[in-house]
């Protein structure tokens, strides 16, 4: 078993009342969660189903380096 630290992105949504949060190594790997925690552990699942469905089609493995986490500044 090889570990790999798979980049998330939270971000609150008002409306569903909870947080959304997306996996943009794996196009289409997205979950959502009432606490930040409950977000977490249903993108871990949602990204191991999406490992699960790639392995078993073949297809390679994203590499989770590929993701790069940055911060813009923008005074107005």
């Amino acid at each position: 078993m090889t570990a790999r630290d798979f980049k998330v992105f939270l971000e609150r949504d008002e409306e569903y009342g909870g947080y959304v949060i997306v996996c943009p190594s794996i196009p289409g790997c997205y979950s959502q969660g009432h606490t930040v925690e409950e977000a977490m552990a249903n993108i871990r699942e949602a990204i191991e189903l999406c490992l699960e469905a790639m392995e078993s089609r073949g297809e390679e493995i994203p590499n989770p380096n590929s993701v790069l986490i940055g911060s813009v500044v923008v005074t107005r």
